[in-house]
């Protein structure tokens, strides 16, 4: 009763004020439990020590300096004022913490077995990441520019993976992401968190950046502050004696956001990442936020085949179900053979781009048809994984455990969107939303034609 209780106090609460913290959804310092929900984010936060609690004095966006007077003035060679903080701002100041080792690791993919210690005198960039999370998804070109110009240099990018899902502890699924995404520095499975909990990360994805003596100078939270974090990637790499002046500063523009989305109204702004799974909506209403499914009979039994109708009445931030699902820890299953769709999941969205993370579960592949306003997608929103039968019904070939993307449209909006099989077996775990302008920014590694046999 408890339970319920928690699910009526939360289905009155506004969802307008759902605060966007972290990326890919873990608040947690461990493995997600029920009791421990994660909180869905997308902001960008960096820090200049590992301690975390606030930017480090005189970091690289401190204000207030004492004035510098005659420092350069006129004189091309000399540090100006400006040049002059910011070189102050890059040197230690004696409270930075030496990194943690990494341990507890399952597998290394690309190299063999790293450590922090063995890396001294070179410049170390610790990327926390997992191949379904669309915000680590989009810092990919980022990072591997930075691999490709500064490898020769000094830099060792080092890709921890720590999975938010039970199948991407499998190396295989791991090994087959890396290629789709054209990854090729080392990476670390971090599948028991070991790594995790050595750097007290919280978030997906996570940037460490640790000087030539193993101090952690720099961290960054979230997508975001490309141009800075290189220019602290060049500042440590010239401290430790790398010669820079054949590279070039600088890689690609950032993606931008769609203004729309920040003039919203409240209830109508971009949507949170919903969680299909029992495991994160039980963990949410024992933290009293609210639910992602606010079906009562979903909160029944858990691990259990369920009939559920379809209310008819969608809001922002919350998936439906219509039909037999089978609820599970981390998922809902598509729980019987149809002939015409009459089972789906549904959701009223506000976004640019929306990803699901789907499944085939005791099939090799399903195909899933793929509706917006109850229409087929028109093909200038379909997501690089939409493909068109011969009557233009818009559909995804899942057959791989992976995101899928879904729509990408040219300006923020609201629509309904709504998937479903004939397939029993079809599982989903997840959906994510993007506001950049024209959908998701970084799309390779997606695409039907990417995983055709």
């Amino acid at each position: 009763m408890g339970l319920f209780r928690g699910l009526a106090f939360l289905v009155v609460t506004p969802v307008v004020g759902i605060v966007v913290l972290a990326a890919c959804g873990s608040g947690a310092a461990e493995p997600v439990t029920a009791g421990s929900p994660p909180s869905s984010a997308s902001a960008s936060e960096s820090r200049t020590s590992a301690a975390a609690s606030a930017p480090a004095p005189g970091g690289p966006t401190s204000t207030g300096a004492p004035e510098t007077t005659g420092v350069g003035s006129g004189n091309s060679l000399l540090l100006t004022p400006d040049e002059l903080e910011t070189v102050k701002a890059r040197l230690r100041t004696g409270d930075e913490k030496r990194a943690p080792e990494i341990t507890g690791i399952a597998n290394w993919i690309n190299s063999e077995p790293l450590t922090i210690h063995d890396q001294q005198g070179k410049v170390v960039l610790i990327d926390f990441w997992t191949y379904t999370c669309v915000n680590c998804i989009r810092t990919m070109p980022f990072l591997k520019a930075w691999h490709e110009k500064y490898e020769d240099k000094g830099l060792v990018l080092i890709g921890v993976h720590t999975p938010e899902f039970e199948f991407e502890k499998d190396t295989d699924n791991v090994v087959q992401a890396m290629k789709d995404f054209g990854l090729t520095y080392p990476v670390a499975q971090d599948n028991d968190f070991g790594t995790w909990r050595a750097f007290n990360n919280r978030f997906w994805p996570a940037k460490y950046l640790i000087d030539a003596e193993g101090f952690i100078r720099y961290t960054h939270f979230g997508e975001g502050a490309y141009d800075e974090t290189e220019e602290w990637i060049r500042d440590l790499l010239t401290q430790a004696g790398a010669d820079l002046s054949d590279v070039p500063a600088g890689t690609m523009p950032e993606p931008r956001r769609d203004a729309a989305a920040s003039r919203a109204e409240p209830g109508l702004g971009l949507t949170r990442e919903l969680y299909a799974g029992y495991e994160r909506n039980i963990g949410a209403l024992r933290s009293r936020n609210p639910p992602y499914v606010l079906h009562k009979e979903f909160y029944d039994e858990q691990d259990v085949k369920i009939l559920f109708r379809d209310p008819g009445d969608y809001k922002n931030n919350f998936l439906y179900i219509q039909g037999l699902w089978k609820n599970s820890a981390e998922h809902l299953t598509h729980a019987r053979a149809t002939t015409n769709y009459e089972d789906y999941l549904v959701i009223r969205f506000f976004a640019t781009s929306v990803n699901t993370v789907m499944s085939p579960t005791d099939v090799s592949e399903l195909e899933v048809r793929v509706t917006m306003d109850e229409a087929p997608l028109p093909r200038g929103d379909a997501g690089a994984d939409i493909q068109f039968d011969s009557d233009g019904n818009s559909f995804i070939n899942v057959n791989e455990a992976r995101m899928y993307n879904v729509v990408n449209l040219v300006e923020f909006g609201g629509h309904e969107l709504k998937l479903s099989s004939n397939s029993p077996g079809f599982s989903v775990f997840a959906y994510t939303f993007g506001v950049y302008e024209g959908g998701e920014p970084n799309t390779e590694g997606f695409g039907f034609d990417d995983y055709e046999g």
